[in-house]
């Protein structure tokens, strides 16, 4: 009995001597991007395409580790094309707890969503917006753009048809319906007076929902002098009618256009249609030199099918640089990671190197891919890189 009274105490001393077990430790909380885009109206072909490529991103650091060690969780709500609505989808997201809010590709559309992330002390990154007030000097300090500056694009225009194509003489055709496109033709009337021999001869501006330009197509064809080049400033649909009525009208000058005309999705409303080119963020045709574009490509055809333009590889990109920025601030918090983004420079990236600044939070060099449409066929023309340019030419337009 002695023996098993011991044996007892001793079971009871070593017990007390065993270190406690220790509670499960919870998963560290998820890091949330929230989706403030327009998923109906006519943004809709502009926005939901990068937010299918953020959301590879996404995916694609989640099955790497995470960030931070951490899970990134995605919300989402439909700004519907609609400045008011920006707001309440801003509203939404950030009350779901997101980290960054993502807003439209358009400074107009987008303004409000982001205008409500600067308010509630968060970060927020337009898709691909280009009006350069999409940042500091329009939102706040916490705004970001993954899109070029339009009046980049518009010098990109210009000095490519003037250096590869020979173009001297050059009309202007502004949409001024919005400020992207009033931005790119700005640019492009800042830099082709400075071009030597380069000569503008003549201006003219139409809204992107005119049903006919037939009075401007008049003017064009009254010109004493005949352009060689017509920089046309617009976006889909209205830039499509644009083309058509100029083609139809026996007007068969070389065009050159931006970013929001690039892909495949509008050229049937011009049937074979012939001596346009354009600047895009990439070529989505196959013919690219890069494997990780390719890769990309493939990736997004499984999601989403084949891409109609390269507008998905600013929402790819914008995660890109987001997800440095928060491991090197080693936190998702506004101002470090707000810091960590203003020192980058040339940082790699599938659209190529991308940076940004204390003054700018938008590209103010890039690298473009030029694409030219041949008998209804678009082709990879190589890449063009334009800037850097200062901070008070991007401001005008």
């Amino acid at each position: 009995m002695l023996s098993t009274r011991l044996f007892a105490r001793g079971l009871a001393l070593a017990a007390c001597l065993l270190p406690p077990l220790s509670a499960p430790q919870a998963a560290p909380p998820d890091i949330v991007v929230g989706f403030a885009v327009s998923k109906s109206g006519w943004m809709q072909a502009y926005s939901v395409p990068p937010m299918v490529a953020a959301k590879i991103k996404i995916d694609e650091i989640n099955a790497a580790g995470g960030l931070l060690g951490r899970k990134i969780r995605t919300v989402e709500a439909d700004v519907k094309t609609d400045q008011i609505q920006g707001t309440k989808a801003a509203q939404e997201v950030i009350g779901k707890g997101a980290d960054l809010v993502v807003v439209d590709c358009d400074f107009d559309v987008g303004g409000p969503a982001a205008l409500k992330a600067q308010a509630a002390g968060k970060i927020s990154f337009f898709l691909c917006a280009g009006d350069p007030k999409a940042g500091v000097d329009g939102i706040g300090k916490f705004s970001f753009s993954g899109g070029n500056a339009a009046p980049l694009g518009g010098i990109a225009l210009a000095t490519w048809a003037y250096e590869k194509r020979g173009f001297r003489k050059a009309y202007v055709l502004t949409d001024d319906t919005i400020a992207y496109s009033k931005s790119e033709c700005a640019g492009f009337k800042h830099e082709w007076p400075l071009l030597e021999g380069a000569k503008l001869v003549g201006t003219d501006t139409f809204q992107n929902a005119d049903p006919s330009i037939a009075v401007q197509i008049n003017r064009i064809k009254a010109l004493g002098e005949k352009p060689d080049v017509i920089a046309l400033c617009t976006f889909t649909p209205g830039g499509a009618s644009a083309v058509r009525q100029l083609r139809a009208a026996g007007i068969d000058t070389p065009i050159v256009s931006g970013i929001a005309m690039d892909g495949t999705y509008w050229l049937s409303a011009v049937p074979d249609l012939s001596n346009l080119c354009v600047s895009a963020f990439g070529s989505i045709y196959g013919d690219a030199p890069e494997p990780a574009l390719a890769s990309f490509i493939d990736k997004y055809k499984a999601q989403a099918g084949a891409p109609a333009t390269a507008y998905p590889l600013t929402g790819y990109a914008l995660v890109e640089l987001w997800a440095k920025a928060v491991e090197r601030a080693g936190s998702t918090d506004t101002k470090p990671v707000v810091a960590q983004l203003e020192a980058m420079q040339d940082e790699p990236t599938i659209l190529g190197p991308r940076g940004f600044n204390t003054a700018l939070h938008i590209q103010s060099k890039a690298r473009y891919a030029m694409i030219c449409v041949e008998k209804g066929q678009p082709k990879f023309q190589g890449y063009w890189t334009a800037g850097p340019v200062e901070k008070a030419v991007l401001m005008k337009n």
